[in-house]
């Protein structure tokens, strides 16, 4: 039996400049076998490997029922995601996985949904906005309401697919930088003064959030002054994670893995074991 720890090879069928410092990558197994039994849910991560240099885990940012790849928008901000930043289409890299819990979609059916992101924590994001609002699966959801914040103009993920998302439904979306470019003609504003703003109900509602940790510590101030109680909001938590598998400890949060127990939580799962948000 092959070592869960060898990666499958893939092709990198394509590369797309989301931001300055983000791309997305999109990765095809070269294994008919394996691109056939490669299946994952929104919230799931892999280990993608640049050969000699290293691998590293990133979320799955696109729908495996869809069969066009497996996408991963990566930021340039450490030795394995410079060295994927280096690399063209038609490279060969690792793949293992996927790994992780999910988001429980079943579970938000008929409930009004709140998704808020800030910069490359959007990323996680996609595949539930893009699950949830799919023609197949839209009727089974509330009003959705998108948020998606960043530093600058430039530094907003998936410009491409906001047209088809405010477009969808019953759907709303919102856009926020903390600063403008001089062509700017959006809003400029925290992520957490436009929670107050947008003043979500929490009634039959769940808050998917995702960024950075300054960022969710405010933003939750402002969902529990709202209403919103632990157990309506759901989060993704980062960790230094080497395995995948649980084995390592690297990743262990109070007697939790992260890569097993994870990363998907909500507060009321979370709450006793990191310090207050």
């Amino acid at each position: 039996m092959p070592s869960p720890f060898v990666p499958h090879l893939a092709t990198l069928k394509a590369v797309q400049d989301l931001t300055p410092d983000v791309k997305l990558f999109s990765l095809e197994p070269l294994d008919p076998q394996v691109k056939e039994s490669f299946t994952y849910k929104p919230g799931q991560f892999a280990f993608v490997s640049a050969f000699g240099v290293g691998e590293a885990p990133f979320g799955l940012t696109s729908v495996a029922a869809r069969r066009d790849g497996m996408e991963f928008a990566i930021r340039r901000v450490g030795t394995v995601s410079a060295a994927l930043h280096d690399l063209e289409a038609g490279a060969t890299l690792g793949l293992r996985g996927p790994y992780g819990n999910s988001f429980p979609l079943e579970d938000y059916k008929g409930k009004d949904l709140l998704i808020i992101g800030g910069g490359i924590g959007f990323a996680p994001l996609r595949p539930v906005i893009n699950t949830v609002l799919d023609p197949a699966h839209r009727a089974g959801f509330g009003r959705v309401t998108i948020l998606n914040g960043a530093r600058s103009p430039a530094d907003l993920v998936f410009k491409e697919e906001f047209e088809a998302w405010a477009a969808a439904p019953n759907t709303r979306l919102e856009l926020t930088v903390d600063r403008g470019d001089g062509k700017w003609q959006g809003r400029v504003a925290l992520i957490p003064d436009v929670v107050v703003e947008l003043k979500p109900a929490p009634a039959n509602a769940v808050t998917i959030i995702c960024g950075p940790p300054i960022m969710i510590h405010f933003t939750l101030i402002k969902l529990k002054e709202a209403g919103f109680a632990d157990g309506q909001i759901v989060t993704t938590l980062e960790a230094k994670m080497k395995c995948g598998m649980g084995k390592c400890a690297r990743c262990n949060v109070g007697d939790r893995h992260v890569c097993l127990d994870g990363p998907v939580f909500d507060f009321a799962q979370i709450k006793g074991l990191l310090e207050p948000f």
